[in-house]
């Protein structure tokens, strides 16, 4: 039995906004491995409306089933959970710990680049924001607007000093620790409602993992950095803080991870090949 005596609830989340490679394949063959004997679900992320198309989430069934997985229905879609997230920025911002952000990319680079910041470190998502929209309040917020998490405040709020998650896969047993002060520093006031989605990946797959009683999130090594935002988050909502296991990326021969672009990688094509299923998961490890 995977993780000992436990019952996992795993899932795999893909988004619909291209073919599925081989990268995607190890993802969805470990989660699944980890859930046995308990239960793998699927998860459709297409809160992008822009770039989701309804044929890329067939081929991803397609992919699926032509791997051997398979998953109870119905599938939870985000596109279908928009209150849920609404939600819970409303408890947030009754907290007053969210604020609304005009800034776009070329105002915080230009922020950034400012003699007396110095080089801005790279968080998750990127250069961590300087907080110029911070002293602005949620009553302002306009459509145009992305919502943040005021990260000191939210900390502060929390009363802690550091978090803390366990990962089984690294360095299993010992806990990863972050302090507060590297946590403002180093991943600051991250997005929590992305311009015209009305969430973010951060937000709504905390909210999700919860919803769906998921109890071992799976996902790459790319992604550990992310898990001291999301662990941060389900205290704030009061939400259980799973098992993690960050795994390996799959990369290509110059050592670059696989990007859905690539799209000589993708299992269709190595569907209508012909190359059999059984071949991909022996490579892969399974």
């Amino acid at each position: 039995m995977a993780c000992g005596t436990k019952l996992n609830r795993t899932r795999f989340a893909p988004s619909p906004t291209g073919p599925l490679h081989l990268g995607h394949a190890f993802a969805a063959l470990t989660a699944a491995r980890l859930a046995d004997p308990g239960q793998f679900l699927l998860r459709i992320e297409d809160i992008d409306r822009t770039r989701c198309r309804p044929e890329y989430e067939a081929l991803i069934a397609e992919d699926l089933h032509w791997l051997g997985l398979d998953w109870p229905l119905p599938v939870m879609r985000q596109s279908e959970r928009l209150p849920a997230y609404q939600a819970a920025l409303d408890r947030l911002a009754a907290l007053g710990l969210i604020y609304p952000c005009r800034c776009r990319r070329a105002d915080i680079r230009a922020a950034l680049s400012a003699p007396q910041e110095g080089a801005a470190p790279i968080g998750p998502d990127g250069p961590v924001y300087p907080g110029t929209c911070r002293p602005r309040r949620m009553v302002e917020a306009g459509l145009d607007d992305a919502i943040r998490l005021n990260a000191a405040r939210a900390l502060e709020h929390l009363g802690l000093d550091e978090i803390a998650f366990l990962d089984e896969n690294i360095a299993p047993g010992l806990p990863h620790r972050l302090s507060a002060q590297d946590f403002i520093a180093g991943v600051g006031d991250v997005v929590l409602a992305r311009r015209g989605m009305g969430t973010s990946y951060h937000l709504s797959v905390v909210l999700d993992d919860a919803a769906q009683g998921i109890t071992l999130v799976t996902r790459g090594k790319d992604l550990i950095d992310s898990t001291w935002i999301h662990v941060i988050l389900q205290k704030l909502l009061h939400l259980p803080t799973p098992r993690y296991h960050h795994h390996r990326l799959i990369r290509d021969a110059q050592g670059k991870r696989l990007a859905k672009r690539d799209d000589a990688r993708a299992l269709k094509l190595f569907r209508d090949e012909g190359v059999p299923a059984a071949q991909i998961r022996r490579e892969l490890g399974f």
